[in-house]
């Protein structure tokens, strides 16, 4: 694996700080798993699903981008899937490159930190606009966590059947 220069969650910061610590730290493990690989290594399928990395980077942009603007924010934003195709967010297009994709994933992200940051409280709730129950920013910030970080964890497994780089 290339040089580790992941940013290193606080340890004696906010729960804000150190919440937004670990996320980050999960969204650079994402793009360190990427790093030294070519364009067809990205967009290669490994498993029957058809997921890729970049595949799993296109994803997490979608993620970041309807948990942080569409239900912390509440903004009307838009996605790639539809009911007759639910799994777009997965799939590369021809017409998308690996810059296309990485920029869309870094910008959802620096949106997301810019929403995270204006919060006053991590315990304002929110109405998620599918389920229509209540959930606090505090439970969004701990869930895009663990949704990164297993996604980092299939990003791991990926890259090694790629070219047997393995990495924390």
């Amino acid at each position: 694996m290339p040089e580790d220069n992941r940013p290193e969650p606080p340890l004696l910061g906010g729960e804000t700080e150190t919440l937004s610590g670990f996320l980050d730290f999960q969204r650079a493990t994402l793009l360190w798993k990427l790093e030294g690989l070519d364009d067809e290594q990205l967009r290669r399928a490994m498993v029957p699903s058809g997921t890729s990395l970049l595949g799993l980077v296109k994803h997490l942009a979608y993620v970041e981008r309807s948990w942080f603007q569409r239900v912390w924010a509440g903004q009307e934003v838009s996605f790639p899937w539809t009911r007759e195709d639910p799994d777009a967010d997965w799939r590369i297009e021809p017409t998308e490159t690996t810059e296309d994709v990485l920029a869309l994933y870094r910008r959802e992200c620096d949106r997301s930190r810019e929403i995270v940051a204006a919060a006053s409280s991590l315990d304002q709730a929110v109405v998620h606009p599918r389920w229509n129950e209540r959930v606090s920013r505090r439970w969004i910030l701990t869930h895009m966590i663990e949704e990164t970080a297993r996604h980092v964890g299939h990003a791991d497994i990926l890259r090694e059947q790629i070219d047997g780089a393995v990495g924390e």
